[in-house]
């Protein structure tokens, strides 16, 4: 293989010259290559010389898998370079020059079963599939692709058209063909609208995060919308969403993912009738997590949760939703509340309710449930020590970041592995948790300025990793340190949050010898953050 142009070629059925500058693939060089298969010339440049290499290509009559990525390669040469490959089953064009696709792009590749479209600067595809009754996986992601309109492929498994500008996806609902599309990825674009989805389909997988997405009451028609039955995941982060339109979620019984963080929600409003008929009697006991992180919910119905009895984790981190007292039980469990309970549950294992206002929380308030993941960070001016003694047995981590925590008894919790009390002023740690077997402590933010010798050898033997930055240690009682440092078992990690990065502590000694007071200065530095120093004179 010379440097710019490809001569000679065995007859091993994988070739593979990517990265090679390779401007040109002679006409003969795959005269001995008969039962070539595969072939990889990507990241050449292919684009000097395509026309002969489109002569070289013809001669492959087994050729089934082929990478053209990288070549500067517009419309006309890619048309050129694929002329008679019947054979072409796998085709990798990503990251090449391709603006407009038509029927005449792919008309010789009717074996064709997956397509790599992606990184090109394609504004229009109409009509380029027609010639490929094959095509299962078709990925057309970062493009300037304004809609996809009239789609009609019911061969088709996988599409990702994600990230482009596309508006409206409007599928050809009067087939009575069943597509067989399984995931469609939409997400990344510019969607108004909810999909216009085929009326027949096997879609699982639905992508639509980071649109502009939202539901219209008076325009909203669930007969346009299409077949979402067999939806597993629906993925509607980072939109506008504010509401559901009636029966919505009903359309998905076997729905197991929901992730709608990070929209306008105000007010999630399930009927009885609605949530209880169309969810739990269609079966929507897969539905195992909920995100309803970072929304504005104020109000949802009181007994939300008892309706999923497989749930297994929930977020409502960021809402303002709380938890209702003992005198708030007997409320009706379709009425739409500013509080939620969720007593008795017993498949739920993680609650999420960091930055929620939360102040009073009953003693009540997780009794009968199996938690092993709490995160009640953020919420200033709580109070749980009487709250989580239920959870005493199974709770694995305990958030209580930035909650005005001075002191917990955590003695009974000896399940408890990871502990949270950063940004709470505290002067020491509470005593309780030397009793108990932590393995992850975060004790960032606080007013620590030492750990007596005592405590930092009992929490040597049992802690794996303690987060301590943004604390001001006084540097005349480092003896913890070196405790902490001789056990070698225990990772001290400053985490510098504008970087991003971690850092290992490190201690030093600094003397200046200029100092008429022959002062010492012993530094430990967090994260370039905090110093920590100690002054002697003689």
């Amino acid at each position: 293989m010379c440097d710019k142009t490809a001569q000679q070629a065995s007859g091993a059925q994988r070739r593979s010259r990517p990265c090679n500058g390779l401007e040109t693939v002679q006409s003969n060089v795959f005269q001995d290559s008969q039962l070539l298969e595969n072939l990889n010339l990507a990241n050449n440049n292919i684009n000097i010389g395509f026309e002969e290499t489109s002569l070289a290509l013809r001669t492959l009559p087994g050729l089934r898998f082929l990478d053209l990525s990288e070549n500067k390669l517009t419309d006309e040469m890619a048309s050129t370079l694929l002329q008679n490959l019947s054979s072409l089953e796998y085709l990798n064009l990503s990251g090449n020059l391709l603006q407009r696709l038509d029927e005449t792009s792919f008309r010789d590749l009717h074996n064709l079963k997956d397509l790599d479209l992606q990184r090109n600067i394609m504004f229009e595809i109409d009509g380029a599939f027609g010639s490929n009754p094959k095509l299962q996986r078709l990925n057309l992601a970062f493009n300037y692709l304004p809609c996809l309109t009239d789609f009609h492929m019911t061969q088709l498994v996988v599409l990702n058209a994600s990230y482009n500008f596309i508006e409206w996806f409007i599928s050809r609902q009067e087939l009575n063909d069943t597509f067989q599309l399984q995931t469609l990825d939409l997400s990344n674009n510019r969607l108004f609208f909810f999909p216009f989805l085929p009326t027949r389909s096997k879609l699982q997988n639905l992508y639509l995060s980071h649109n502009i997405l939202r539901f219209y009451e008076h325009l909203w028609d669930e007969n346009l919308h299409g077949d979402i039955s067999s939806l597993d995941t629906l993925d509607l982060r980072g939109n506008q969403v504010d509401y559901f339109p009636d029966g919505f979620i009903g359309k998905m019984p076997t729905l197991s993912r929901l992730r709608i963080g990070t929209n306008c929600l105000e007010t999630l409003h399930f009927s009885t009738e609605q949530f209880s008929s169309n969810l739990y009697e269609l079966d929507i006991s897969n539905l195992t997590y909920v995100n309803l992180s970072r929304n504005d919910l104020k109000e949802l119905p009181f007994g939300l949760f008892y309706s999923l009895p497989r749930i297994h984790s929930v977020d409502l981190s960021y809402n303002n939703i709380g938890i209702c007292l003992p005198d708030e039980t007997n409320i009706n469990s379709s009425s739409i509340t500013e509080c939620l309970q969720w007593n008795n549950i017993d498949s739920l294992r993680q609650l999420h309710l960091k930055g929620c206002y939360l102040e009073t929380v009953p003693d009540s308030a997780f009794a009968g449930l199996s938690l092993t993941h709490l995160e009640l960070s953020d919420n200033p001016g709580i109070d749980v020590q009487d709250s989580l003694q239920c959870l005493s047995r199974t709770l694995q981590h305990l958030g209580l970041g930035n909650t005005q925590t001075r002191d917990i008894d955590l003695s009974h919790f000896q399940s408890l592995k990871s502990l949270n009390l950063s940004r709470n002023s505290l002067y020491r740690l509470p005593k309780s948790l030397y009793d108990i077997d932590l393995k992850v402590l975060d004790v960032r933010g606080n007013r620590l300025s030492t750990i007596p010798s005592g405590e930092a050898h009992t929490l040597a033997s049992k802690l794996q990793t303690i987060f301590l930055s943004g604390n001001a240690f006084n540097c005349c009682q480092t003896e913890w340190f070196r405790i902490f440092e001789g056990a070698k078992t225990i990772n001290m990690v400053a985490i510098n949050e504008h970087l991003g990065s971690a850092l290992q502590l490190s201690l030093s000694c600094v003397r200046n010898e200029t100092n008429l007071h022959n002062e010492y200065l012993i530094s430990l530095c967090l994260s370039h953050i905090v110093f920590c120093w100690c002054h002697y004179s003689t």
